[in-house]
């Protein structure tokens, strides 16, 4: 039986209270995000928590399900990008200076002092937050798993690419970048990317072929690999896919 904390504290950066769910009470910490307009429970009511319940009940993982705030940022219909962008840098300070520093010394007491990275993932939209994260701040990370996303903000932002946009925008800011540190980061992580070529995933699938090549380009190891025909943008194919690449993993 997994067992499943509920947590709720108000973010500095966001000025407001945000809820987490946790799963198990030690193993290697794994930070998910919602697919778009979803809840920190969402994870848990499709199905992905019972798929890594071997690991999670054996004390190999402990899973973090988090919130986001697509309604005020990438899915807002509120027609001003700077501001939707704005909240979303908001977001990501949350994630990187409140979550993720929690994530990381709950880890450290629940492993007896052992320094863990987090392995970073999530579906659809998730998995476009998970690479985004992953590829921003890879000093946090050593594992990737995203699994039928995109990697640009096309979807949301048409072409514009000023500020900060640019900078959430994976497809846009990797093939430019040539700081050797980041590189080497990259270079030493584990990066595993799926989509699908059934219905629903046509957007996915180029983005994901497009990744696959900037990270071709630049020397990083990935994983990257497209299901069938048959495999469709949805919850009984990433219940599939988490298990296979999760066993490979663990």
């Amino acid at each position: 039986m997994v067992t499943v904390h509920y947590r709720k504290q108000y973010s500095p950066a966001l000025g407001r209270e945000m809820e987490v769910k946790v799963y198990g009470d030690r193993g290697k910490p794994m930070l998910v995000f919602p697919t778009s307009l979803g809840r920190f429970y969402q994870y848990e009511d499709a199905g992905m928590i019972e798929e890594l319940a071997p690991w999670i009940d054996a004390g190999k993982l402990q899973v973090w399900a988090c919130d986001t705030l697509d309604e005020e940022t990438f899915f807002s219909p509120h027609w001003n990008i700077g501001e939707r962008i704005a909240r979303h840098e908001q977001y990501d300070a949350y994630i990187m200076q409140e979550l993720v520093p929690g994530i990381l010394h709950e880890s450290r007491q629940n492993n007896g002092g052992d320094e863990q990275k987090i392995l970073i993932s999530g579906c659809s939209m998730g998995a476009y937050y998970s690479a985004n994260f992953f590829f921003r701040h890879p000093e946090s990370f050593d594992t990737l798993l995203a699994l039928s996303g995109v990697y640009s903000v096309n979807h949301f932002f048409g072409g514009y690419r000023e500020g900060a946009v640019y900078f959430n925008s994976p497809l846009d800011y990797l093939p430019g970048l040539e700081d050797d540190h980041l590189l080497e980061q990259y270079r030493r992580r584990r990066i595993i990317i799926c989509c699908g070529q059934g219905a629903w995933e046509d957007e996915m699938q180029e983005e994901t072929a497009r990744l696959a090549e900037v990270l071709f380009q630049k020397a990083i190891p990935a994983r990257v690999e497209f299901w069938g025909y048959d495999s469709e943008h949805d919850w009984n194919w990433w219940r599939r896919q988490i298990r296979q690449y999760m066993s490979d993993l663990m």
